[in-house]
């Protein structure tokens, strides 16, 4: 049976995939742990509305369930040093997954007029979380410099999905935006 706990971490240290020992506060132990917040993040996103039974939100569900076991997997490119094979590559075609979602989902949206405000719904609210965390991970991953430019491309993708998710979920439960006010 697996353990829970290792205790190799007790001392700052943690393992990058291939066992290269770094401390936890390192750049790159920065970036996928900030996808598993992110990921988490969507996870309570989804819980949010898990009630709601509105028909449009199982695909929001059933779509976000494939960029959960996505995002893991950019965690997992990332927590890879350089110089070594990538178990599961970042491909192109979940970039363009992405945008085509973005697209069909921002085409059922009232259009934007003025900036809105993170809240709404609990679920579009934390939709709203979840980008500004992906935004911290495409942060960390460009200070990375890492290899795979589809990584910053994916997490730059994903934060738009995730405003948009955020905009959809809220119409479809009829929760108005709220909107910046002029000065």
């Amino acid at each position: 049976m697996l353990k829970i706990y290792t205790k190799t971490g007790d001392k700052g240290m943690t393992s990058l995939i291939y066992g290269e020992r770094i401390a936890k506060n390192d750049i790159r132990v920065e970036a996928y742990g900030t996808c598993d917040e992110a990921n988490s993040m969507i996870g309570l996103a989804l819980s949010h509305f898990a009630d709601e039974g509105v028909a449009e939100l199982q695909e929001v569900r059933n779509f976000f369930h494939e960029v959960q076991t996505i995002l893991f997997h950019v965690g997992a490119e990332l927590a890879t040093p350089v110089g070594r094979e990538v178990k599961w590559k970042l491909e192109e075609k979940y970039v363009k997954n992405l945008e085509e979602m973005i697209d069909k989902w921002d085409a059922e949206l009232p259009v934007l007029k003025n900036f809105i405000l993170p809240g709404g719904h609990p679920s579009g609210a934390t939709f709203h979380t979840a980008r500004t965390v992906i935004r911290r991970a495409e942060r960390n991953a460009v200070e990375i410099g890492h290899a795979n430019p589809l990584v910053l491309s994916y997490l730059n993708r994903l934060s738009d999905l995730l405003f948009v998710a955020a905009r959809f979920v809220n119409n479809k439960l009829g929760v108005e935006e709220n909107k910046l006010h002029d000065r």
